[in-house]
């Protein structure tokens, strides 16, 4: 699991090296690939130290006291002395949905989050299981993972935008100009076709990538939390009951769904052509697998 993920981290940054490659080739200028990486820099910057507050800010979540509800909190606290990690914020979600999501840049600043809708209709064992899960994203560093991912998707759209906008303002095509010049326009023309598709496609790719690299974890996740629990049912019997719940997170959207532990829309219709794009594996499989470990 963890080296497919790299195998796909490693795609994309192949994918960025090759916009970058292009659009100095294209503009013939070094200041275009400075700007592209101080730009990447204080992105990358500001999603590290900014994504989790950005995120529980969008959800609506709540930050969660003792006194609110002392067996949750038993709960994360003996499951983070099981696995040797700091006590992180907990948050409530006001959703009738049963759904949940870890975040934060490492260890010590973490936060994991659950809807109402969870704490509600799970018993004990679910809700260690759910918690183990969440807790695993953060052990595992899913959650810096995701973080960075996002920001690479983000940075790859705006670069393929940006320069579509600048052919519409007729900036740029130095790079062809030149090729003409040397008589190598056979070349140029090749160079420029292949690049115009890789901008084309590269969004597409990229969101592909993201996907993919979230099922991954989200298996990766489920295998932990038994790990911490030493009871598999707990996770299956829960995953079974999110599945069967078909009310949706209202405060999700397609920049934080990945983040949770089922699709939070999940009352839509499912992509009937391909799995690649699901934000999650199918829920289905991952308490078969569960329910197998425990046999």
């Amino acid at each position: 699991n963890i080296r497919r993920t790299w195998i796909l981290m490693t795609i994309f940054l192949i994918v960025i090296i090759a916009i970058g490659w292009y659009l100095s080739y294209y503009f013939q200028s070094q200041e275009i690939l400075i700007i592209a990486l101080i730009f990447s820099i204080g992105l990358n910057f500001f999603g590290y130290w900014f994504s989790d507050k950005i995120v529980l800010k969008m959800t609506r979540g709540k930050r969660l006291k003792f006194e609110d509800n002392p067996e949750i909190f038993r709960i994360v606290e003996n499951l983070c002395i099981t696995a040797g990690l700091p006590m992180p914020k907990v948050y409530i979600l006001p959703e009738l949905s049963l759904n949940a999501f870890a975040t934060g840049r490492n260890h010590k600043n973490s936060s994991i989050a659950l809807t109402e809708g969870l704490i509600k209709k799970l018993d004990k064992n679910e809700l260690e299981g759910v918690i183990a899960h969440e807790l695993s994203h953060i052990g595992n560093y899913d959650t810096l993972l995701q973080t960075i991912v996002v920001i690479l998707v983000g940075l790859i759209v705006i670069v393929s935008d940006m320069f579509f906008r600048t052919r519409l303002l007729g900036f740029g095509g130095k790079g062809s100009n030149r090729d003409r010049n040397n008589g190598d326009s056979q070349l140029g023309a090749i160079i420029m076709i292949t690049g115009v598709i890789l901008l084309i496609l590269s969004p597409l790719i990229a969101k592909l990538i993201q996907l993919a690299i979230s099922r991954k974890r989200e298996y990766l996740a489920d295998s932990s939390s038994v790990l911490l629990t030493r009871y598999s049912e707990g996770l299956a019997s829960a995953l079974e009951k999110i599945s069967n719940d078909k009310t949706s997170v209202r405060f999700a959207s397609n920049a934080t769904a990945h983040l949770f532990i089922a699709n939070p829309f999940r009352a839509e219709k499912k992509p009937r052509f391909s799995k690649f794009f699901q934000t999650h594996p199918p829920i289905e499989e991952r308490i078969r697998i569960l329910r197998s470990m425990g046999e």
